[in-house]
């Protein structure tokens, strides 16, 4: 079966840090372009990170300099480090995967270029 699980979630106080993981089985990440995404409550889901097969990373605006994405191919699993966190930083993370031989480019930060998804991790950054 094909899956990605996501964990790492939690509750922490404004300044913290979480890493979360988005761990695969049954396909190997390392032939993925894998995202971060986000969605909190009553707001569209927003792309918050991506690494593409080469390891080049992009992060949104919102959370360059504070968000790090990672992988680590022996594990399956990609991670993303997230340092001073902010509340407008809780949401439901979501990792998912996606291939240029689908879309006809490198997927990017628009969730539509991804196909497969994992169930999320609650983040609530509140003190």
């Amino acid at each position: 079966q094909l899956q990605l699980v996501e964990s790492g979630g939690g509750l922490v106080q404004p300044g913290g840090s979480l890493r979360l993981s988005c761990a695969a089985s049954g396909f190997t990440l390392d032939h993925y372009t894998i995202g971060w995404f986000r969605q909190a409550p009553g707001k569209e889901r927003e792309g918050v990170s991506c690494i593409t097969t080469d390891g080049t990373a992009d992060y949104a605006d919102s959370v360059k300099g504070r968000f790090t994405i990672s992988r680590d191919s022996a594990k399956n699993t990609v991670y993303l480090l997230m340092i001073s966190l902010k509340s407008e930083d809780t949401a439901v993370y979501y990792c998912a995967a996606g291939s240029e031989y689908n879309t006809g480019w490198v997927p990017g930060l628009r969730d539509y270029e991804y196909d497969r998804w994992g169930q999320g991790t609650q983040v609530t950054v509140s003190s």
